[in-house]
């Protein structure tokens, strides 16, 4: 099996936080996505242990993807070179077109970790020759894979983006992103005031892109098109 989107990030549920909207858009327009929790986010604050793993399931059901786990320690993950082939095993196993990361994370340690191992693994993925590498037997059988593109998007524990390189219109999957959010009940508590936050973030940058809700990415390098009249109206011009 191969997707077309790889996403990993550190916990369940900063997938959907971050980018959910824009998941559920690239689902319905066809794309098979695997969401990749380097960990199970436990031990979590209103809930015993299993039932996030549960509730990371629901949330992909309502997004249209798919998920696994890599199973590291939640608080404690590291980028570690065996963490970076791992990551990068996958990104050759399932051969995506696009990968989705973490960047510029420094409020959440397991956060800045990610978002280092994505950017190395993707670098690693492409490499031959791993059957001459100490530790490299992971990657030793399978093929190189260079991804089309790697993009971040921005991480709501962190200071908004003063600049950002692109912005997704996800107004009519709202409803499927706060859906995702909600099933997260062993981490937001009923009227938790982060999930307002969080949706106020995508409203501002709606409002700046002349929508309601927009999620906004940086990409690894610059972005190029075949054809500018992709581009959608601008608020102003």
């Amino acid at each position: 099996m191969t997707y077309d989107t790889l996403v990993v990030a550190a916990h369940p549920d900063d997938a959907e936080t971050q980018m959910g909207g824009t998941l559920a858009k690239l689902a319905r327009l066809g794309q098979r996505i695997l969401l990749v929790d380097l960990s199970d986010g436990e031990p979590t604050e209103f809930a015993k242990r299993g039932v996030r793993a549960t509730q990371a399931a629901d949330a992909a059901k309502i997004l249209g993807v798919d998920r696994m786990c890599l199973g590291l320690q939640d608080r404690l993950i590291d980028d570690t070179p065996a963490t970076r082939l791992a990551v990068a095993s996958l990104i050759r196993q399932y051969r995506p077109q696009w990968v989705y990361g973490t960047s510029d994370a420094c409020v959440h340690p397991d956060h800045a970790a990610a978002a280092s191992i994505v950017q190395a693994a993707v670098f690693l993925a492409r490499l031959g020759n791993w059957d001459q590498v100490p530790q490299g037997d992971l990657l030793a059988d399978q093929q190189p894979w260079a991804v089309h593109r790697l993009f971040f998007p921005h991480c709501k524990m962190e200071p908004a983006w003063a600049q950002f390189g692109f912005a997704v219109d996800v107004s009519e999957v709202y409803d499927l992103k706060r859906a995702a959010l909600a099933a997260y009940r062993s981490i937001f508590a009923p009227e938790d005031r982060l999930l307002a936050l969080y949706e106020a973030e995508d409203q501002y940058f709606g409002r700046l892109v002349g929508t309601r809700y927009a999620e906004i990415f940086r990409s690894h390098s610059p972005l190029v098109v075949d054809d500018p009249t992709v581009f959608a109206p601008g608020m102003h011009g």
